[in-house]
C-alpha cells in the first residue's frame, strides 16, 4: 500500500485514529462521526442514498465507502482530493457533514486531558491540524477487505465459485466488458466514467468531475468505485438512485443513460436473464473477509 515517507501506518496511530473516527467529538453539535456515514457494520458506508450529517443536514452525494481506499489515487466521487491525509480533514469542515473548523476541532481535542495524552504519546505534541489528519488516514488505511470466494477462485481453489458464479464471471469479462472499468486487484480502474446516472431533461443534476477540471468530457463523470463487498452496500451510484444490484445490471444492460458525454464503452448488452442473474450471484461472491485496525 502507498503510504506517505512522514506518516508510515503503526498500530499506535491507527487505534488514535480509529478512536477519532468514532467519536462525535469532531462534529458542530457532537452528534455525528466519521462513523455515522462510514459504518463498520455497513461495509464502511451506509444504507442512504444521499448523506445527512450535523442537524439533519442533507448532503448531495452517496457517502463513499472506505474499503482498501489506502490504495486509491484520489478522494471522493468526483477525485477532487489526492492525499488521504488531506480527504479525511474535509467531512470536518463540510458545513453538510461535521461543521466544524479545524482550529475548533484542535481545541477541542487539546481540552479533552486523554486526546492531550495520547496525541503526545503517539506524536510527541499537543493536538494539532498535521497529527489528526495522520492518525485519521493511518486508520483508514487498515480498512480492508479480501479473502472472498473469487479471491480464492483466482488463486486456484476451483471449487470457490459455484457454476452460475462462474458463468457471472465470464460475463463480467466478456459480454458484460465489466472489468474494463472494474480491474485490477480492487476492482476499480481509480478513474472516472459517465454512465449517465443522473441525466435528466438534458443536464445532470451533479456535474461531476467537471466540477473539478471544467473539462466538458468530464461533465456527469464519476469514479468508479470498487466492487468488493458491493452486495453489502446498497443503494448504488454516486446518487443512490439504484436501490439493488439486479437493477445496477438493469442499468448497464440497457446501455447506460443516453447524454452528449456517455462514457464510449457503454453500450446495450443484451443479457439473458440467466446472464443476469449470474452476473448478480458473482458479484455478490466479492464478499470479503472485513479487518480494520492493527
Amino acid at each position: 500500500m502507498p503510504t506517505p515517507a512522514d506518516n508510515p501506518v503503526t498500530a499506535e496511530k491507527a487505534a488514535l485514529g480509529r478512536r477519532l473516527f468514532l467519536d462525535p467529538i469532531l462534529s458542530r453539535d457532537r452528534s455525528v462521526s466519521c462513523s455515522t456515514c462510514h459504518d463498520p457494520q455497513q461495509g464502511f458506508t451506509d444504507d442512504l442514498s444521499q448523506a445527512k450529517g450535523v442537524f439533519g443536514r442533507v448532503g448531495t452525494r452517496r457517502s463513499p465507502k472506505l474499503i482498501n481506499r489506502g490504495y486509491g489515487r484520489s478522494f471522493f466521487w468526483d477525485g477532487r482530493i489526492q492525499t488521504l491525509e488531506e480527504q479525511v480533514l474535509q467531512p470536518v469542515i463540510n458545513s453538510l457533514e461535521m461543521d466544524l473548523t479545524l482550529p475548533e476541532a484542535v481545541d477541542r481535542l487539546r481540552a479533552d486531558d486523554r486526546y492531550s495524552k495520547d496525541f503526545g504519546a503517539v506524536f510527541g505534541d499537543e493536538p494539532n491540524q498535521d497529527d489528526l489528519a495522520r492518525a485519521l488516514s493511518s486508520y483508514v488505511r487498515t480498512i480492508l477487505s479480501g479473502d472472498s470466494r473469487y479471491d480464492r477462485y483466482v488463486a486456484g481453489d476451483a471449487a470457490a465459485l459455484s457454476e452460475q458464479e462462474k458463468l457471472g464471471l465470464k460475463v463480467f469479462r466478456e459480454k458484460g466488458n465489466c472489468v474494463t472499468c472494474h480491474m485490477g486487484p480492487n476492482l476499480t480502474d481509480e478513474r472516472f466514467h459517465n454512465t449517465g446516472v443522473g441525466y435528466k431533461n438534458g443536464r445532470f443534476s451533479d456535474e461531476g468531475r467537471f466540477v473539478v477540471t471544467e473539462k466538458e468530457e468530464d461533465r456527469g463523470a464519476f469514479k468508479t468505485p470498487t466492487l468488493r463487498d458491493a452486495a453489502l452496500t446498497p443503494p448504488y451510484m454516486h446518487d443512490g438512485s439504484l436501490a439493488t444490484l439486479d437493477d445496477v445490471v438493469d442499468s448497464y444492460d440497457d446501455g447506460g443513460i443516453p447524454n452528449p458525454n456517455l462514457d464510449s464503452e457503454i453500450s446495450r448488452l443484451n443479457l439473458s436473464d440467466d446472464e443476469k442473474a449470474a452476473l448478480v450471484a458473482f458479484l455478490e461472491a466479492l464478499n470479503g473477509k472485513l479487518r480494520e485496525g492493527l
